[in-house]
């Protein structure tokens, strides 16, 4: 596959390529705060967050029905082209699956951070109703025109709602924030038709799925009050990944990447400490 991916770089740009890959619907903003906070604490990594096909700066890929398979097959292309001497891999939300599926199709990741991994069915989290809806909502859309679909897809109010469900911080002021955050990016898709094929890719598919293929070093990072994905299906996950590190971080929701980065990375930098990236070793920063 070909395809002019644009992807954003932090950190030192001859240190340890780290990859990120964003969730559903949003684009490279989403994860920059994560980047940014992981470099300063590990100052010899360079990472690297890319706007997934079909989302933000990143063309649809002309033909193609955007479901997992493709995703996973554009992330082994990007980071063959980015870091052909070794990486490490992080996802977060539909990002674990894409992650996930490109390290079961041959993704040569030295090392695996999945934070708020989809690891139960769609119906299934504590808000299995509200996802009900979601279904029903992506699936009215897909029988509208295009400039309606998006009208629909798009809508602030529709937006709005979804993240008001997802945050759970207390903050008035970083919960405002995260609001503005979706306002700008959510709807930064490349047609409705992309849109709705990754809707299903997300919803049709779990991590569990490929848990035997991830046999390298895994970091799971889980939010404690996540409503896609309850706990007892993280510590499930866990125990199905050998020897995978499970994180959970209190009084977060999917949202981690947003309501916990320091948590996050710290998490993440701990992990990757010491690791071998791309044949550097690279240690945490102690201050």
């Amino acid at each position: 596959m070909r395809l002019d991916t644009r992807a954003w770089q932090y950190g030192d740009p001859s240190g340890a390529p780290v990859i990120l890959v964003h969730g559903f619907r949003g684009d490279h903003h989403g994860l920059e705060g994560l980047a940014e906070a992981l470099v300063a604490r590990l100052p010899g990594v360079r990472a690297i967050v890319p706007d997934l096909p079909g989302f933000g700066e990143t063309p649809a890929v002309p033909g193609r029905a955007h479901d997992l398979p493709l995703f996973a097959e554009w992330l082994r292309g990007f980071a063959a082209a980015v870091a052909p001497d070794g990486f490490a891999v992080l996802g977060h939300s539909f990002g674990s699956l894409v992650v996930s599926a490109a390290l079961a199709s041959g993704l040569p990741a030295s090392r695996t951070v999945l934070v708020n991994p989809i690891s139960a069915p769609a119906l299934e989290g504590p808000q299995a109703a509200l996802t009900r809806l979601a279904i029903g909502y992506y699936r009215a859309a897909e029988l509208l025109p295009e400039p309606a679909a998006r009208g629909l897809l798009g809508h602030p109010l529709i937006v709005r709602v979804m993240s008001e469900v997802m945050a759970k911080t207390g903050d008035r002021e970083l919960r405002s924030w995260i609001h503005g955050q979706h306002a700008a990016y959510f709807s930064s898709f490349a047609d409705a038709s992309t849109l709705l094929q990754a809707f299903r890719a997300s919803v049709s598919h779990t991590v569990s799925e490929f848990a035997p293929s991830l046999t390298g070093p895994t970091l799971l990072i889980a939010g404690e009050r996540d409503d896609i994905t309850p706990l007892v299906k993280q510590l499930e996950l866990q125990r199905r990944i050998p020897g995978a590190r499970l994180r959970i971080i209190p009084g977060t929701g999917h949202l981690v990447h947003y309501e916990a980065v320091a948590d996050a990375a710290a998490c993440t930098a701990e992990f990757l400490a010491t690791a071998s990236i791309a044949g550097a070793t690279v240690g945490e920063d102690a201050a």
